[in-house]
């Protein structure tokens, strides 16, 4: 596998299908409606302080929401909660066949979320996805890749699959486009891709495998 043979588009929609991507808008849209309605039911929330703080409500519902999804089945995929690297709490993570997805809240789809140490690692894992033949002797897995589910934060104008870029300044290896602008219906699973894009994916994901093999799944 060389590693400007590897597509960002193609392996995420590996990992998410488009169609499953699709379950993504409606449930943002019911966890903000409830959010905006316990906002408005209950008075305590309604204190200024409270309402500097919405994002966590959001992050709750959201947090839930994806639960959901899984628990019924919507998506094939697993979950757990992990602590931060410093253990002040737990955040979602989705484990998908060959990769590990995690949600945030950010005002600016274009740039990465801020550099917390978890995000920072994650996105480390990205490094072989990189384009450059030149770093290809540098790069080796050392852990799953990372894919964002980006959202917006105190109003719902976008979400995006992302896989970040292992430079935090750089932004994205891909970014999908607005999940919230997408049909209701998609007629394939897959874009069209070349041959050589799928079978790099596929050389990846046995190097991911491997990987497990000799480090154990984290």
């Amino acid at each position: 596998m060389t590693m400007d043979a590897i597509n960002g588009r193609h392996f995420l929609n590996d990992q998410i299908t488009p169609r499953q991507q699709l379950e993504v808008p409606s449930m943002l849209r019911a966890a903000y409606s409830a959010v905006n309605h316990l906002a408005k039911s209950e008075p305590i929330l309604s204190v200024e302080s409270a309402k500097w703080n919405k994002g966590r409500l959001v992050q709750w519902a959201v947090d839930l929401g994806i639960e959901k999804l899984i628990q019924t089945g919507k998506w094939p995929f697993d979950y757990r909660w992990r602590y931060f690297e410093r253990p002040t709490g737990k955040y979602l993570e989705v484990r998908m066949s060959h990769s590990a997805m995690t949600v945030s809240q950010t005002d600016d789809p274009t740039k990465q979320p801020r550099n917390v140490c978890f995000r920072e690692n994650k996105r480390l894992n990205s490094q072989w996805l990189l384009p450059l033949r030149e770093l290809e002797d540098e790069a080796h897995i050392d852990g799953l890749p990372h894919i964002l589910l980006l959202h917006g934060h105190q109003e719902l104008g976008f979400a995006h699959f992302a896989i970040p870029h292992p430079q935090h300044s750089l932004g994205y290896i891909h970014r999908t486009g607005n999940l919230m602008r997408l049909p209701h219906e998609v007629t394939s699973e897959l874009p069209s891709v070349e041959e050589t894009d799928e079978e790099a994916t596929m050389s990846l994901k046995e190097d991911i495998e491997r990987w497990r093999r000799d480090h154990g799944d984290r």
